[in-house]
C-alpha cells in the first residue's frame, strides 16, 4: 500500500493513541486531532517515531473540522482514513443511571455532539476520498449500542446512531471504493473507565471468556488493519471488540 494518510480525532489518549501506534506501525502518516492536549499528542508522535502531525479542533464543530482538514492536506497530503474517536459528551464515562433519571439536555448532548462529529468528519473528507476512489472509515462505537448496560442508556443511543450511519454511509460509498466499519469495544483500561468500581471492573473480567479486562492496544490494532488494504472486502460490519463477551 502506498503511503497514506490517517486522521484519528481524539487521539491523544487512550484507545485514540493506541490507534495512531496501530496506524503508524502499518505505515501511515497520522493525523492526531485533539482539542486540549497537543503537548500529549505531540509527544506520543515523537516518543513513537510516527511520521504526521498534531491538529487542534472541536471535533464536533463543522467549521473547525473543515478548516483542520485543509491543514492537513496542506502539511501532510489528502485524508485517505478517516477515525471516529473523540470521545464527547457527559465527560466521558458511558455510566450516566438510568435512562429515565437522565435529564433530556444530557441525553441530547450525547447524541448530537456524537452525530455532529461523526458528521463533520465525513463531510470534510469523504468527498476527497469520492474523488480519489479510495478511502477508509471507522467509527469507534461502544458495546452497549447493541448490547443493554444498565445506566448507559444516553451513551448506548448516541453511539447505535452513528452505528446506524455507518451502515448507511457503507452503501452509499462503496461504489467509489470507500469502506466504513465499526469497530466497538467493551470494557477498556483507560483513564475513563478507571474512575470506575473496582468491583465492576473484575465482574466485567470475570464473565469474560478471556477472563481480562481489554487495553487500548486491542482495539488500535483492529482499527488500524480496517484501515489497510488488507481489509478492502470488509465494509459495513460492526465488530464487538470484548474478549467474547458477546458471544452468547
Amino acid at each position: 500500500m502506498d503511503r497514506k494518510v490517517a486522521l484519528v480525532t481524539g487521539g491523544s489518549r487512550g484507545i485514540g493513541a493506541a490507534i495512531v501506534r496501530s496506524l503508524g506501525a502499518r505505515g501511515f502518516t497520522v493525523a492526531v486531532n485533539c482539542l486540549h492536549s497537543t503537548d500529549l499528542a505531540e509527544k506520543l508522535l515523537r516518543q513513537s517515531g510516527i511520521e504526521g502531525g498534531v491538529f487542534q479542533a472541536d471535533a464536533t464543530n463543522h467549521s473547525e473540522v473543515a478548516d483542520m482538514v485543509k491543514a492537513i492536506e496542506r502539511r501532510l497530503g489528502p485524508v485517505d482514513a478517516a477515525i471516529h474517536n473523540a470521545n464527547v459528551g457527559l465527560g466521558g464515562s458511558p455510566f450516566v443511571g438510568p435512562f429515565y433519571l437522565t435529564p433530556w439536555e444530557d441525553v441530547k448532548v450525547k447524541v448530537l455532539d456524537e452525530m455532529a462529529a461523526f458528521h463533520a468528519l465525513c463531510a470534510a473528507t469523504v468527498p476527497g476520498m469520492v474523488d480519489r476512489k479510495w478511502g477508509r472509515i471507522v467509527g469507534v462505537s461502544s458495546i452497549v449500542s447493541r448490547f443493554a448496560s444498565v445506566g448507559t442508556g444516553a451513551h448506548a443511543a448516541g453511539k447505535a446512531a452513528m452505528d446506524a450511519s455507518c451502515r448507511i454511509l457503507s452503501k452509499e460509498l462503496g461504489p467509489h471504493g470507500i469502506t466504513v466499519n465499526v469497530a466497538s469495544p467493551g470494557f477498556i483500561e483507560t483513564e475513563v473507565t478507571a474512575r470506575e468500581p473496582e468491583a465492576l471492573k473484575q465482574k466485567v473480567a470475570r464473565i469474560t471468556p478471556l477472563k481480562r479486562l481489554g487495553t487500548p492496544d486491542d482495539i488500535g490494532g483492529v482499527v488500524a488493519f480496517l484501515c489497510s488494504d488488507e481489509a478492502r472486502w470488509i465494509t459495513g460490519q460492526y465488530i464487538p471488540l470484548n474478549g467474547g463477551g458477546s458471544t452468547l
